[in-house]
């Protein structure tokens, strides 16, 4: 595995001497590294670029969140993912499998590695990435972007939500104790922050537009709770409010049902509302894209793009997705597949259908 820094003199390789292989992945995530390891057991090189760390949506998330799905489902290359008492995997458990995989599998992953261009090349692509250690490029038969769809935060578009103590993000717990923390958002993301700052010491209020929360866009383990913290007043009630306003000192809030308006007290905002996709290889690419969350073109026998020779894998195909999400890991595991299938002419190695049909799958996500 690469591991690139100013004192790897490959790191100072220029554009215009590039390595050459026959697959580029642009992205280091679970299906990123599955599809590595596929390529690899059918003698297909290929060679996976990150713009951040190894795993890199899943390092950002909060220090000992837990993954909504069992391990059965989120396990790639047909490596179980097990952890010590059975339960759900954590962020900190997950990325240290991703990095057993990518050793078990010894896959050429060059972290810290942000592309920047795909280009056509001489009967094949150019691809262009910077590096800490300068600009890289490498020339590959077949490019598979595998970058996934929460690069950003969506944000409010309101005043204020540039300010400092606004963040699209839940960091480390202990940052928020005693503070008055206003979470803006009704799901998943927002109701687990709600949860664990309050348990951290956190005096945590929740801003969501709608009446009462919706249910069916939060982990059922999480649901009880919330709501019986709402009703006892231990976490602010803001149901059936919307932002209008960020201050340095206090969130305004427009009621829903009357218009009137709060101030709500804060020294921390969390926007937990969603995330927005990076477009820009996609648009650069050629791609084409469609719908309302800007989806990418694909076959779906292939997952080949409109762009001869252009592949999109994971959750990339989705786009932008709404609050209700549909495509998940757990169901982008045959991109796999149907990549190496088209690449290989069908001497596909046993992947991650196979080896799910070996265990029993837990339904629950």
């Amino acid at each position: 595995m690469s591991h690139p820094d100013s004192n790897d003199p490959d790191s100072q390789a220029v554009t215009d001497n590039p390595q050459s292989t026959r697959v580029v992945i642009i992205g280091a995530g679970p299906i990123g590294i599955e599809l590595g390891a596929a390529l690899k057991q059918v003698g297909i090189a290929c060679e996976i670029l990150e713009a951040g760390s190894l795993g890199n949506t899943i390092a950002w998330w909060s220090p000992q969140t837990r993954w909504f799905s069992s391990n059965e489902r989120i396990a790639i290359a047909g490596v179980p993912l097990l952890t010590p008492d059975q339960s759900k995997a954590t962020r900190e458990q997950y990325l240290t499998y991703l990095r057993s995989v990518v050793t078990q599998f010894s896959i050429n992953v060059h972290t810290q590695h942000r592309v920047v261009d795909v280009a056509d090349g001489d009967g094949g692509f150019v691809v262009t990435a910077q590096s800490p250690g300068g600009t890289r490029s490498w020339t590959a038969d077949a490019v598979v972007l595998a970058i996934g769809g929460t690069d950003f935060p969506k944000r409010l578009q309101i005043p204020g939500e540039d300010l400092p103590h606004v963040d699209g993000y839940l960091r480390e717990t202990h940052r928020y104790f005693g503070r008055r923390v206003l979470i803006v958002g009704g799901r998943n993301s927002a109701i687990e922050a709600a949860l664990r700052l309050h348990h951290a010491g956190a005096q945590v209020s929740l801003s969501y537009r709608g009446d009462c929360l919706p249910e069916d866009g939060i982990k059922y383990w999480l649901l009880p709770e919330i709501k019986g913290l709402l009703a006892a007043g231990r976490i602010g009630d803001f149901l059936g409010t919307v932002p209008i306003e960020i201050t340095p000192r206090c969130v305004r809030l427009r009621q829903t049902s009357d218009e009137s308006i709060l101030e709500v007290p804060v020294d921390d905002v969390l926007t937990l509302i969603g995330y927005e996709q990076d477009k820009t290889l996609l648009r650069r690419a050629g791609v084409e894209l469609t719908g309302t969350m800007q989806r990418p073109v694909y076959d779906a026998d292939t997952m080949q793009t409109n762009v001869k020779g252009l592949y999109v894998a994971g959750t990339a195909t989705a786009g932008t997705q709404s609050s209700t999400y549909k495509t998940f890991l757990e169901n982008c595991h045959d991109h796999v597949d149907k990549i190496v299938a088209h690449l290989s002419g069908n001497r596909v190695a046993p992947t991650q259908r196979e080896y799910h049909d070996q265990i029993a799958i837990n339904p629950e996500s």
